[in-house]
């Protein structure tokens, strides 16, 4: 690092200094000078950040200019911008963000397949194959969303860094949803959010409550149960959204064969849609001291810092979410050839392949958290996750195909509505009393087991009438 500043920079100097801030003293590795209007400037080499000069109440002192013997003193242009500290244009900060988005993590191994995916699909290889390298692919991306995501949330604070968490862990299944309704298949939106939703509450939930129990097996992890009841509350109403539609069809009790139904959704759709705005304000504002209630089990009282800085968290967002997307369409063209190719059910495909990938994030995000002991932190992620895919994305893509001119509905029919209707009644049960332990994360993992072999011998014909 210092040769590097040697050769690119002009009236630089590394050095170690001694930061104050909260009554707590830090030293940080910066590079100070001076910038283009020949005020004295330091920039932390740890976070690319600009930290207050020598003179600020925050820099008491430079504690090391030797850098272990190796002072790296520049040309003598005081002048010069601090831009030029790093050569190439590349800087340092940028680098240290890109070894721990690359390599931050075991399932980055997984991101050859990324480039693999993009070979097959260039070579015209198999709908099947094209399909599993897009799933491996994907996978590692959506995890490392996020992870950037939760960097992002030490700069915004916990309860707006947990509806990011929330909103980005579900942009993956936002975009496989929109590119599959402009192919118009609305049957694999309404089974791919489906099947997030089940997901989210019966195997992410799960693993949380199981692996935090058997890393705290003498005692029973608590969250606040009145965020619970509420979010409880919100899956409820956006069951009701749905089964109403799927009735009025299975009846055949509409007052206009096909419109009726639509009409219905659509309107709810827009409820929905204000639902969730008035709860993001009773969240955020009216009752944001129930979502910011502190940790009382933190037993290591560790203080956690960002490892990337803001700007460099918003840059890998994007870059993240124009891989996801590509990928995404890949994954999309290919459902239907995998389907065959491998004699599986579309619907096995969507309620249950595609979400567990689309909530890897989710997944090791409410994991990492139960096994801190943060189950508060652990439920937001995993039922706030669900709440949002129910009361937001799902209405906003009927919205969104009533722009598009496609006829996406909430008729998810009956059996799929019934599945989700008791899979949020057993979660419920599950959260009224505030605590959890290995059993009951058991006991959802074992859910969704169930769930998974039911559709997997499910026969998806929303078209047929009622007993056939």
């Amino acid at each position: 690092m210092g040769r590097e500043v040697t050769e690119a920079g002009q009236g630089i100097e590394m050095a170690i200094a001694s930061v104050h801030e909260d009554d707590k003293a830090t030293q940080e590795l910066v590079g100070y000078g001076y910038n283009e209007n020949g005020e004295h400037e330091m920039v932390s080499l740890r976070t690319g950040e600009k930290v207050p000069g020598s003179r600020s109440p925050r820099v008491k002192e430079i504690v090391s200019n030797d850098l272990d013997g190796h002072v790296e003193q520049c040309c003598s242009n005081k002048h010069h911008s601090m831009r030029q500290i790093f050569k190439n244009g590349l800087p340092q900060h940028f680098v240290t963000s890109m070894h721990e988005v690359i390599c931050g993590s075991r399932i980055c191994l997984l991101l050859v397949m990324v480039p693999v995916t993009l070979l097959a699909v260039y070579l015209k290889a198999g709908r099947g194959w094209i399909f599993l390298a897009s799933l491996l692919a994907i996978a590692p991306l959506a995890e490392r969303l996020g992870f950037v995501t939760e960097q992002l949330s030490y700069f915004t604070g916990a309860t707006v860094g947990g509806l990011l968490n929330a909103t980005f862990g579900n942009a993956t299944e936002m975009i496989i949803s929109i590119l599959a309704l402009r192919q118009n298949m609305i049957r694999v939106v309404q089974l791919s959010l489906l099947g997030s939703i089940l997901s989210n509450m019966l195997l992410v939930l799960g693993c949380a409550f199981f692996f935090g129990g058997l890393k705290h097996p003498k005692k029973e992890q608590k969250f606040t149960k009145a965020t619970a009841v509420v979010s409880s509350s919100l899956l409820l109403m956006a069951v009701m959204g749905l089964l109403f539609p799927a009735v009025l069809h299975a009846t055949h009790t509409e007052i206009h064969d096909g419109s009726s139904e639509l009409t219905l959704s659509r309107f709810s759709s827009c409820i929905m849609l204000l639902a969730y705005c008035c709860y993001l304000y009773f969240q955020l504002k009216s009752h944001r001291e129930l979502y910011d209630e502190p940790q009382e089990n933190d037993e290591e009282g560790e203080e956690e810092e960002a490892t990337i800085g803001f700007w460099d968290s918003i840059i890998w967002l994007a870059i993240l979410t124009i891989f996801i997307s590509i990928l995404s369409e890949c994954l999309v063209d290919a459902i239907q050839g995998a389907s065959e190719m491998w004699d599986v059910p579309v619907a096995f495909i969507s309620v249950i392949i595609l979400p567990i990938v689309g909530n890897a994030a989710e997944h090791a995000s409410a994991v990492m958290f139960a096994l801190k002991d943060k189950l508060d932190i652990s439920l937001g992620v995993a039922i706030g996750s669900s709440t949002q895919i129910s009361m937001f994305v799902i209405p906003f893509c009927v919205v969104i195909g009533w722009i598009m001119g496609k006829d996406m509905d909430l008729n998810f029919q009956l059996y799929e509505t019934a599945t989700l209707f008791i899979t949020v009644l057993v979660v419920a049960f599950m959260l009224q009393e505030g605590t959890s332990n290995y059993f009951k994360g058991l006991m959802l993992i074992l859910c969704y087991l169930i769930v998974g072999a039911s559709f997997y011998v499910h026969v998806d014909n929303p078209d047929s009438p009622p007993g056939n």
